[in-house]
């Protein structure tokens, strides 16, 4: 499906975004990942086994989106779409229900989630012009952004972020889809990553999820569940779509969910 395609992969050393780069070299792209950690890029390029390279990069940084372009194009010889998984957390910096939210929780989750994906759509998009071809972009959600859940789920600067990237998507879709350049959205549940590590162990949440995230037994997502709809809208195959949000969420939209019995 992604034959001769060369993606960058902002945040594609662990989680969604590594797995994804696994599954698209599978499907015959060649990927650049980025990630801030040395030995994750490291472990990212061996596994990827030759159909990708890693860079040490903070999303965050002006400058760092263009650096990854670039380097994609000086290793594989052209730069065809990117996907942005790059984001986290802002809890352990104060993001949280709105009358405990700090303003460094609040401007930091920002900075993860928004504003590092402002930077690389924006790079991608200049480089699509300035080169005078069509390109792709996908950014990842969350179903946080249109469907809270207040009771283990209450980090409101997360929320406005990934609502955010809805709007801000849509609004670079309407306005490059002249160009042939699209940009598109996946917003998933609660998924096994890194960033989920606390919600993983919590046994009230794993129970809560049980009935919010209904399909397939009840459970958490698999970064898996993903690769095969962000391949899909990387490709060709979705070559008369733009500035859709595609949701998998295992039922979480459709289900209220049973919080479990206080005893």
């Amino acid at each position: 499906m992604l034959k001769d395609k060369n993606i960058v992969i902002i945040g594609g050393t662990t989680g969604l975004g590594f797995s994804a780069a696994r599954y698209f070299a599978g499907q015959g792209a060649k990927v650049m990942v980025t990630g801030r950690n040395t030995d994750s890029c490291r472990q990212a390029e061996i596994a990827l086994q030759g159909a990708g390279k890693a860079f040490n990069a903070d999303a965050c940084a002006e400058g760092s989106a263009e650096d990854a372009i670039a380097l994609c194009m000086e290793t594989f010889g052209s730069f065809d779409a990117l996907y942005h998984v790059a984001g986290g957390s802002g809890r352990k910096f104060g993001d949280g229900p709105l009358h405990e939210l700090s303003l460094q929780g609040w401007q930091k989750t920002l900075d993860m989630n928004l504003t590092s994906l402002m930077l690389s759509n924006r790079a991608a998009i200049r480089h699509f012009l300035e080169h005078k071809k069509s390109g792709v972009i996908l950014n990842m959600g969350s179903v946080l952004g249109f469907s809270p859940s207040p009771q283990f789920f209450v980090t409101h600067a997360y929320a406005a972020a990934k609502s955010a990237i809805i709007g801000f998507t849509r609004s670079i879709a309407s306005c490059y889809a002249k160009d042939n350049i699209r940009i598109n959205v996946i917003a998933p549940a609660l998924v096994e990553t890194p960033m989920a590590q606390r919600a993983a162990g919590d046994d009230a949440i794993l129970q809560f999820i049980k009935t919010k995230q209904p399909l397939d037994g009840g459970r958490i997502g698999m970064p898996q569940d993903y690769d095969a709809m962000a391949a899909l809208l990387l490709s060709d195959a979705s070559a008369f779509m733009t500035g859709q949000v595609v949701t998998i969420d295992g039922g979480w939209t459709l289900s209220e969910g049973q919080l479990p019995i206080s005893r």
